[in-house]
């Protein structure tokens, strides 16, 4: 089995880097092994913190991934060796204590908001994406998402966002736009970008 091919797609908080995940993963999968592992569900373990103090960790900090474990995990894919990812539980703010076996796939999608941020994220990947999305945009969605699926309210959603989401973006993720191999503004309905890249994967693949 050759080596994989390591997609990284960074972007702001509900960017729609999930939507172009999806949909690379929809295309890729009829041809090839593919594989999505999101960077959230590598945020450290808290169990050992009572829930109040899990509420107050700065999530938009590149402090509080295992950075190190997810790179671990990736160098064990290229090398065709299979892992155990984590699942981060969003209601209990900290990890489940279940884990997902993940085997080696000839495509793997990387998404998260620190992947071009993070040097030795970015030296795994081969190609790099930014999704870029208006601020308003993304601050609906995720308010949205996280009342939702995540059983937040409205008050700390906003609270969150006001004190750590948007100065975090503006201090890490906007500037490692400039790593990206290709920037897609307006998340997953700019099917020509999309298109684009599919076609750059096959190349490389191929």
């Amino acid at each position: 089995m050759k080596q994989p091919i390591i997609i990284g797609i960074a972007g702001g908080s509900a960017s729609e880097k999930t939507s172009i995940s999806q949909q690379l993963y929809e295309y890729f999968k009829g041809y090839h092994k593919v594989v999505i592992i999101k960077q959230d569900d590598y945020y450290k373990d808290q169990s050992h913190l009572s829930m109040v103090e899990r509420t107050k960790t700065n999530y938009d900090h590149p402090f509080a991934f295992d950075t190190d474990l997810l790179v671990n995990h990736l160098q064990l894919l290229k090398h065709n060796i299979s892992i155990e990812k984590p699942i981060y539980d969003f209601a209990l703010h900290t990890r489940s204590c279940y884990v997902e076996k993940i085997e080696p796939r000839d495509v793997i999608l990387l998404e998260g908001i620190f992947v071009l941020a993070e040097e030795k994220l970015r030296n795994m990947c081969d190609i790099l994406v930014y999704v870029d999305t208006d601020s308003d945009i993304r601050f609906m969605r995720r308010l949205k998402r996280d009342m939702q699926e995540r059983g937040r309210s409205l008050d700390s959603v906003c609270e969150q966002y006001l004190h750590t989401v948007r100065p975090m973006h503006e201090q890490f993720i906007e500037p490692s736009k400039k790593y990206a191999h290709l920037i897609i503004p307006e998340g997953g309905m700019n099917f020509v970008a999309i298109d684009l890249l599919i076609t750059k994967i096959k190349s490389i693949i191929d």
